[in-house]
């Protein structure tokens, strides 16, 4: 059966915007300047975003608002006055990462329609029923997945009335997104507040395969890929680049629109992307989406290509093709951008002016005139205008009544009293009626919502007078630790489970005291076969990572504990997840300062953890690092090389020091600091708030070094929890270096 797949793009600023809807795009998305994840777009205001709704829609065009990053506590009061503006507008939907603002508006805000952005890494069936059971009508899926898994979230997806959305152009993170940490330790520049620094695409010293760039990857580009992905049945592609300028959105869009127009009727697509490289590009790789993940993603160059992809087309890249091509491209890109300033110049995305005229002598009814420049209509009052000597109306009390109407896609331009009698009186109340009515007629007859206040939260203070310990391994070589500690001991389940599910049943139910403890990422089979691990061991409690196998616990009445990498940094978080999947605590995230931690609220009866001691994860991948690093004989990654594949390196970045890469078997590739963290201060600093402390003892190489063994390590840090005089300075003694950065700045 035929259906539609939406084009949605990029919206920077108002001019990317224009150049968006004449392109032919179907959506757009775009941010204001607080809450939204590209903090270096130039972004708009709130005025601007209701002239910008208006031009969309006459255009039949969707707007859709990026409310995509973490929301500290002290910033929920100035979400809500943004909230209780935007369900007065025509916003078509919202884009969320937090859990705490999808609570908040599924509860409060029922009138908005949520989108689950990029950020949540949603990858497998479970994500979905756990977002659906947020009131998602939308998930944008993980920019990592390939087509056939496209199609299978897809199909789970429609049967859970959420519709998907799948990234088709521009650039990639390396990172899983919402799971990169890199950027908030080495600058305090948060990905998950939208003010990542992108170090990913800094020069590094010359790895010994010969690369200065070993974390830069090509541009995403699917142009060549779109039948199959209307063939998964895709709802949504979306073209990435809110930083990028107006010419660039025009050309992009304006392609991506024409191979869609041609698969709706039936013509042969264009095969041929050079258009593509008329604006700017790091190269193109689909690489991601065909499942072949290989060598040739990556590019060791964070510049623009366009004139090295012209120069190779037309003879070679040499110095003299190389100027030649630089001199073609900047013609091109020149004409390109005063064309399209040409069309958007012809675009208004002002607010419709309102002239309104008052009338009304006492003993009649006040009469309202309404004029836009294509209607009008008239109003009058309910009750009659009485003399009065005090509080009579004039230009500025009617004004102040009437300023709400400011914040739709109108403004009073001007406001006439020329034909109202002095001295005459009207009850405030009718001319908030009057105001409303007024609204109602602008908005389409949609009735204006009012403000909802903040919801209190009650703090529950049940002190915690002997907080535990818990600890995690990776190593069957740790287990002698179940029975040398009273620490609750967790251990790390692999990202590949596929082949596996036998040999860690069998591990689990022969050491009943582990706790399984899931990862961020679990794609495909590797997910379908994590939930077979659960079914067999019946686990009594777990801790998680990944929001798919929390639904499946809630599912199955499994107590389960959030961890760290659901990046829990408010309390209406916490509420959504006690609430809705029935969570019995969680792990507030490692980002957050002390102030910012202070001011959380828990449930009752629900358990916060926090991590005083641990590697530092900076990033996780389905790229291979060592490509670009070490070298490798295999060209592109398969299933051994997840499940066999241990090697470890390092690259050096000139501004930042060195990263340690991590490669163990069954895991994806991932980055650690240089410095793991260590926080000792937190328990004296935020008393009878954590129920345990958290310590990560896995095999992960790092700078940081201690000399003790790992029952030392365990009775040492016991030893600080029940306060210990000496304990802290002996722990901060015997592990060096070490760093507590993001503890210190917060986000």
């Amino acid at each position: 059966m035929n259906h539609s797949m939406e084009l949605l793009a990029p919206g920077g600023d108002v001019d990317s915007i224009k150049a968006a809807i004449i392109a032919g795009a179907d959506a757009i998305y775009c941010g204001l300047d607080k809450f939204n994840a590209r903090n270096r777009a130039a972004n708009i205001s709130f005025d601007n975003l209701q002239g910008i709704l208006r031009l969309a829609h006459n255009n039949n065009c969707e707007v859709f608002l990026t409310l995509n990053t973490l929301i500290i506590e002290n910033e929920i009061p100035a979400l809500f006055t943004l909230l209780n503006k935007l369900v007065n507008t025509s916003i078509d939907g919202v884009i969320v990462q937090d859990l705490g603002m999808f609570y908040l508006l599924s509860k409060y805000f029922k009138s908005l329609k949520i989108h689950a952005s990029t950020q949540v890494t949603a990858h497998n069936e479970g994500h979905i029923q756990f977002f659906s059971k947020l009131n998602a009508t939308r998930v944008n899926l993980s920019r990592e997945l390939n087509l056939h898994e496209i199609k299978t979230l897809s199909s789970t997806a429609h049967k859970n009335k959420v519709l998907t959305e799948v990234f088709v152009h521009g650039s990639y993170c390396i990172s899983f997104s919402g799971l990169c940490y890199i950027s908030s330790v080495q600058s305090g520049n948060s990905g998950n507040r939208g003010r990542c620094s992108q170090p990913c695409r800094d020069e590094y010293v010359t790895t010994p395969e010969g690369n200065n760039f070993p974390l830069n990857l090509k541009d995403n580009s699917a142009y060549l890929n779109l039948p199959e992905l209307y063939n998964a049945k895709v709802d949504s592609i979306k073209i990435e680049g809110r930083i990028k300028k107006f010419h660039y959105v025009y050309t992009i869009v304006d392609a991506y629109k024409k191979q869609i127009q041609s698969i709706y009727n039936k013509t042969n697509l264009d095969s041929d992307n050079s258009i593509l490289y008329k604006v700017f590009n790091r190269d193109f790789s689909n690489s991601f989406l065909k499942g072949d993940i290989d060598k040739n993603m990556f590019i060791d160059n964070p510049r623009d290509h366009s004139a090295i992809h012209l120069a190779e087309i037309s003879g070679g890249v040499s110095d003299e093709n190389l100027e030649i091509a630089k001199k073609e491209i900047y013609d091109e890109r020149s004409e390109i951008i005063s064309n399209v300033r040409t069309k958007i110049d012809g675009l208004s995305s002002e607010k419709v002016p309102l002239l309104i005229t008052i009338s009304g002598q006492s003993d009649t009814q006040l009469k309202v005139l309404i004029n836009t420049p294509d209607n009008s209509f008239v109003l009058y009052s309910e009750t009659k205008l009485t003399k009065t000597q005090t509080s009579s109306l004039d230009y500025d009390s009617l004004l102040k009544r009437l300023k709400a109407i400011n914040n739709t896609e109108y403004f009073i331009e001007q406001l006439e009293l020329e034909h109202l009698e002095n001295n005459v009186f009207i009850p405030f109340k009718e001319l908030t009626s009057l105001k409303n009515r007024i609204l109602f007629i602008l908005n389409g007859s949609k009735e204006n919502i009012e403000p909802i206040e903040v919801p209190v939260l009650k703090k529950h203070t049940n002190k915690i007078t002997k907080p535990s310990l818990s600890i995690l391994i990776s190593s069957e070589k740790d287990l002698n630790l179940c029975n040398n500690t009273t620490a609750d001991v967790y251990f790390q389940l692999p990202n590949c489970f596929t082949n596996k599910v036998a040999e860690l049943v069998d591990l689990f139910i022969k050491n009943e005291k582990l706790i399984p403890w899931f990862p961020s990422i679990l794609i495909g089979e590797d997910y379908r076969a994590a939930v077979q691990f659960i079914n067999h061991v019946k686990p009594k409690r777990i801790v998680t990572n990944n929001t798919g196998i929390a639904y499946k616990a809630y599912e199955k009445g499994i107590e389960w504990i959030a961890g760290p990498f659901l990046n829990i940094v408010n309390s209406y978080s916490l509420q959504s997840l006690k609430e809705n999947f029935s969570c019995a605590g969680a792990f507030i995230s490692n980002e957050i300062n002390k102030q910012q931690i202070r001011s959380i609220k828990k449930p009752e009866n629900f358990k916060l953890f926090y991590s005083i001691y641990h590697p530092i994860m900076l990033m996780t991948s389905r790229q291979c690092f060592f490509h670009q690093v070490t070298g490798c004989k295999k060209t592109i990654i398969d299933g051994i090389c997840i499940s066999q594949c241990e090697k470890r390196s390092s690259i050096t970045n000139l501004k930042n020091g060195t990263l340690f890469i991590e490669k163990s078997k069954g895991n994806l590739h991932s980055i650690y600091n240089d410095a793991n963290f260590l926080n000792t201060d937190i328990v004296s600093q935020i008393p009878n708030t954590f129920s345990s402390f958290f310590i990560d003892l896995r095999n992960i190489q790092t700078k940081t070094k201690s000399t003790l063994d790992k029952s030392q390590i365990i009775s040492l840090f016991k030893n600080h929890i029940a306060g210990h005089e000496n304990a802290a300075h002996e722990i901060e003694h015997c592990f060096h270096p070490t760093t507590k950065v993001q503890f210190n700045k917060g986000i």
